[in-house]
């Protein structure tokens, strides 16, 4: 089978790199790379952070912070609202177990 049979093949974008999509360049990572570095370089234990790895944290984050946001979304439309209050993260976190490690965290 030759390179033009097996279709359109698509190049792969490094961290952060723009990569193109069906509705055009769409980035990677939405968080800063840069300010996640900052932050990541903020730890008196850290001495070094790869553009790979400082991805990957930036990546991470942006799914933990989606999921808890729909979750807690679950609870706001239940109170018939389309604003995320702190008592619908509260009741996210004390209902799914995979935040447990957040309680008490916004008090």
């Amino acid at each position: 089978m030759t390179a033009a049979a097996a279709g359109p093949v698509a190049e792969a974008a490094g961290p952060g790199e723009e990569a193109a999509g069906p509705g055009g360049p769409s980035r990677l990572a939405r968080l800063p790379l840069a300010r996640v570095k900052a932050l990541v370089k903020a730890d008196p234990d850290v001495t070094l952070a790869s553009q790979e790895a400082v991805f990957v944290l930036a990546r991470a984050t942006e799914l933990f912070v989606e999921t808890i946001a729909k979750d807690a979304f679950v609870y706001a439309q239940q109170g018939k609202r389309k604003t995320l209050q702190r008592k619908d993260l509260d009741n996210a976190i004390e209902a799914i177990d995979e935040f447990a490690f957040l309680e008490g965290t916004l008090d």
